[in-house]
């Protein structure tokens, strides 16, 4: 199985940019998980697929990536187009949306 490298977004629970610089590279599934009989746990005998290293920067992730030679896909960051906004459009005559106040 492939291995991903990307970059981590932002937890929807916070506003900071915190553990959200680091590349990630994580290795697939390469064997089905199975239902333990007895326990009812979930488990694999893939030990490859519970890692996950982190990089400061893509380079190093793809040069370890290639040095041990895995197959990886790499997954760029999407840019954000941020939009300006201003309390003073709240109050605008040509609003288009009804004032909820």
């Amino acid at each position: 199985m492939r291995a991903r490298i990307y970059r981590q977004a932002k937890t929807a629970t916070q506003s900071g940019q915190a553990n959200t610089h680091d590349w990630i590279l994580e290795y697939g599934q390469t064997q089905p998980r199975q239902q333990d009989s007895l326990m009812g746990w979930t488990g694999s005998r893939d030990t490859r697929s519970q890692l996950r290293l982190q990089f400061p920067d893509r380079e190093s992730a793809v040069a370890y990536a290639d040095q041990h030679a895995v197959p990886y896909d790499l997954e760029l960051p999407v840019a954000r187009v941020r939009k300006p906004k201003l309390y003073a459009d709240n109050f605008r005559y040509d609003r288009v949306q009804n004032w909820t106040h």
